[in-house]
């Protein structure tokens, strides 16, 4: 298969450009990090059958055509947009200047919707394809300390669950995937915030590895319209969202535990 994958200089999007490499499949990883995009990508140099390297800014619907371009001018076709890049900045909502509700909005939801636009107009055309947005538990029900990511994510979920129908007539699928906390760079940045100690309050992390497994795996094979990993917890995640005055209650019992994990906490 043909995979674009956004995010790729590091975490998740490095591991799945890694691993789908491994698998067989052709990939096109971008990143707006164009200095470690390259570092990581050196040792395919050679590869240029079936890597292309890229940079691309999530937030600039031109940086997104070209780059879809760059796919057909090489292969003909895309198969698979996965959607990884993201950001996030802990902090409560009083905390924060205003430009961050902009920078989140903009690489993790507006970013989202414009590749998946892009990617979209292609593959409607050759009714075939398919959009894997990486959203979050946290787009499932509300985490406060981290509120705007969660808003973000939120947005990315529920674009996703409503463009799903849009395109399934096209026979192009969309899955959303909604993993917990995993070990990256991300994760990291959060240890030294107090504000993010609801992302630690899970009985274990997650690795890129156990998340690229599924997305390389049962995502692609399957094409599932939704994915939260790990499903019990995502469970406990709708009942949360679909009960919102529970957050009363089980909040401060799970802000304790996550003060708890967050403090033992290694980083990467």
């Amino acid at each position: 298969m043909i995979l674009l994958i956004t995010g790729c200089a590091g975490g998740l999007g490095k591991k799945l450009a890694e691993d789908a490499f491994a698998a067989g499949h052709s990939i096109l990883i971008t990143d707006i990090n164009e200095k470690e995009l390259k570092k990581f990508a050196a040792p395919w140099k050679k590869e240029t059958d079936r890597v292309l390297v890229s940079k691309l800014d999530v937030t600039s619907p031109a940086d997104w055509k070209k780059v879809i371009d760059l796919a057909y001018k090489k292969w003909g076709r895309l198969d698979v947009l996965l959607n990884v890049a993201g950001y996030l900045l802990p902090g409560y909502i009083y905390e924060v200047p205003a430009t961050q509700i902009d920078r989140h909005m903009d690489i993790n939801a507006k970013g989202v919707m414009y590749g998946t636009r892009e990617a979209a107009i292609r593959m409607t055309e050759a009714k075939a394809g398919h959009i894997v947005n990486i959203a979050s538990l946290a787009g499932v029900a509300p985490i406060t300390g981290i509120a705007l990511y969660s808003t973000s994510k939120f947005a990315v979920r529920g674009f996703s669950l409503a463009i799903a129908q849009e395109l399934r007539a096209k026979n192009v699928f969309v899955t959303v995937v909604c993993p917990d906390a995993i070990k990256t760079p991300m994760l990291d940045l959060q240890k030294d915030y107090e504000q993010a100690s609801m992302t630690f309050s899970g009985d274990k992390v997650l690795t890129a590895e156990e998340v690229s497994k599924i997305v390389l795996g049962k995502v692609l094979s399957r094409k599932p319209l939704e994915v939260l990993i790990p499903q019990s917890r995502g469970i406990l995640a709708k009942i949360g969202n679909l009960f919102p005055a529970s957050a009363a209650i089980l909040g401060p019992m799970l802000r304790k535990k996550g003060l708890k994990k967050q403090s033992t906490y290694v980083k990467g």
